[in-house]
């Protein structure tokens, strides 16, 4: 039944709730019929679509569709929205039936089912061999199975007694249906060769081949090796037993499926409902929202329309001050040229002469005062230097004379032991020889005379020590303030300066890093710099072991160290040796700090520069510049 005709006027967007509960009472009242078939459906509302019939699910997702749709009218909405009501709330539930699980009657076992040892296994007899240990009976236990694979047997027992030098087999197979087939081919097999059960037990016809069967109730009940292990291996099961548990636990498998279908149903309305609602919800923002860009549009106009009669005021005015300021402009102008008639070319120019030699002369007087200033930093320096080198030469000849000192009191002392020596033998000679007594008298004279300069000698050694201290602190403090002042005072490429030992030479790294990384990836360079000198610095990171060489210990860096080996396959081999020079350099200044120091550094050859060395190239350097300076004043 279609809509009649006194309902086509539209309705208003404030109606739709009213107007779809009147759609849904038409519906249930059946004014509008919508099921055409067992399983078809119909829109009322949409006679002339070339789809007529729907089932349930597309027919729902159409009506809420349609019902949600913006640009929809009010009238179309509201009826729609009564179709997808009455589809949920009358339609649904009167299909959606929960699936009738039927437990499966377990069926009364028949007396008549043959009954089997299940896992199914397989009997072989007349195996004639002898045992000769574990190894040869898991051997004939392989060849067997070999022999039976076209049954596929899982395992090969082989089984006999101690007097007993006929000995059987049991064959096991899968516990499926695969494997009744695979046991009952097996037992066949046998039939067929007349190897079976019936013609063993025929003793008189026996031969001296297998003979095998599939293991039934009366194996399992037999006494006798056989019967026991099928007992401890097996159980007795029919096939219409095994038949009924598959069917039970199918059974359960469909029961918890059809709840989980049925607990999803369940969620999926739900879903369709709340996507209803907010289906709704959505329509009424967006009708919210078409009347505030409205409201919007309308102050936009109002806005422009005022500010284009303001703009027309605008260039009015400035119409009117532009005529104006063209008026000043040109009597100005002429005032200008009548000035410039009387002011005279000579005084303008000497104005700016005067104004240039002032110029001058303040930039003379500040470079005379730099030029003061840093010959009075050189001269301080060439007095630390030349004071650096008298100390080191008195340091020098106090060493020597220390040295020959002590090696005149190690003399001396060699001299007084034998002294003492020769005092010890005379003391037991006795006093019958008064020429020795004598010898003995000047031998203790000459040792208090030794003893005497033995103190003189250790005062002096003393005295000695401590000026060496006291220069070597002294030495310090000039090399520090050398590696504070001489970077200030030399160049970019200056032979002699201070390098900062365990430091990560960033240029040699980086050039060796855009080997692997292009040159244009700035940031990613300067991050991979930046981690591996804080890795050289972790104090927890020590890459080095420790080898004898000429008898001495000496530390070298691992070679299958994972963070160097790492190093080496990401950005290869000149970066990897990079690091690892740093590392040493770290590992001989700074090994328990781990930062790097500085020193005093000859870049021409590569080395640690001595004291005298940089003195001499500071003194070459400031004479340089003297007489450079020299020249241009």
């Amino acid at each position: 039944m279609e809509h009649s005709s006194s309902e086509d006027s539209d309705i208003s967007d404030s109606d739709i709730v009213e107007h779809r509960e009147k759609t849904y009472a038409q519906l249930r009242a059946g004014k509008l019929k919508v099921k055409h078939g067992e399983n078809a459906f119909r829109c009322p509302f949409c006679p002339g679509k070339k789809k007529q019939d729907y089932n349930l699910k597309d027919l729902l997702q159409h009506a809420t569709g349609i019902g949600a749709a913006p640009k929809r009218s009010a009238k179309v909405k509201a009826t729609h929205l009564g179709l997808a009501m009455f589809l949920e709330k009358d339609i649904a539930s009167s299909l959606e039936k929960p699936l009738q699980i039927v437990a499966n009657k377990p069926k009364t076992p028949n007396s008549e089912e043959e009954v089997f040892v299940w896992p199914w296994m397989g009997i072989v007899v007349n195996l004639q061999y002898e045992l000769k240990g574990e190894e040869y009976s898991r051997e004939c236990e392989e060849r067997l199975r070999a022999q039976l694979s076209r049954f596929r047997p899982l395992q090969v027992a082989i089984l006999g007694g101690d007097n007993d030098q006929t000995f059987c087999a049991i064959v096991k197979f899968a516990k499926d249906w695969s494997g009744l087939k695979d046991a009952l081919a097996f037992e066949k097999h046998f039939v067929v060769e007349q190897h079976g059960k019936t013609d063993w037990n025929k003793i008189n016809c026996r031969k001296d081949d297998l003979y095998g069967w599939l293991a039934r109730s009366d194996d399992y009940n037999s006494p006798g090796t056989i019967g026991g292990h099928l007992r401890e291996n097996g159980d007795l099961r029919s096939v219409g037993d095994l038949e009924r548990e598959g069917l039970q636990e199918t059974g359960k498998r469909v029961a918890h499926y059809a709840r989980q279908i049925e607990v999803r149903n369940k969620h999926m309305r739900e879903l369709e409902m709340k996507n209803n609602q907010n289906a709704m919800k959505l329509d009424r923002m967006m009708e919210e929202k078409d009347r505030l860009v409205e409201e919007h549009n309308e102050k936009i106009r109002k806005m422009q329309k005022a500010a284009c009669q303001n703009s027309r005021k605008i260039i009015d005015e400035n119409i009117r001050l532009y005529g104006e300021l063209e008026t000043r402009k040109k009597e100005i102008d002429r005032k200008c040229e009548q000035l410039e008639m009387f002011a005279t070319k000579s005084n303008t120019d000497r104005e700016k002469l005067d104004a240039a030699k002032e110029k001058n002369a303040k930039e003379n007087r500040l470079l005379n005062l730099a030029t003061l200033k840093q010959n009075e930093e050189y001269e301080k320096l060439l007095r630390l230097v030349k004071k650096q080198e008298h100390e080191k030469e008195d340091t020098l000849k106090k060493l020597y004379n220390l040295e020959m000192q002590l090696a005149s009191k190690q003399k001396l002392e060699l001299e007084i032991e034998q002294l003492r020596g020769k005092l010890e033998v005379m003391k037991h000679m006795g006093d019958a020889d008064t020429s020795l007594k004598e010898k003995l008298d000047e031998l203790r004279e000459t040792l208090e005379n030794k003893d005497e300069e033995m103190e003189a000698i250790d005062s002096l050694n003393q005295t000695l020590i401590i000026k060496e201290r006291r220069t070597n602190d002294e030495l310090e403090e000039a090399k520090k303030a050398l590696t504070t002042s001489l970077p200030k005072m030399s160049g970019a490429r200056a032979l002699i300066g201070v390098r900062r030992m365990g430091e990560l030479d960033q240029k040699a790294f980086l050039d060796a890093c855009k080997e692997k990384i292009a040159e244009d990836d700035e940031e990613k360079l300067a991050l991979l710099c930046s981690k591996w000198e804080d890795e050289i610095r972790q104090p927890e990171w020590h890459p080095f072991k420790v080898i004898q060489v000429n008898g001495e210990a000496k530390e070298i860096i691992k070679e299958d160290d994972d963070k160097l080996q790492a190093l080496k396959a990401e950005l290869g081999e000149k970066a990897h040796n990079v690091v690892v020079k740093a590392l040493h350099e770290i590992n001989e200044y700074n090994p328990s700090g781990r930062y790097p120091l500085p020193e005093l550094w000859n870049f021409k050859d590569d080395q640690k520069a001595p004291m005298g060395e940089v003195a001499a190239y500071i003194v070459k350097q400031w004479k340089t510049y003297k007489r450079k300076h020299t020249y241009s004043t």
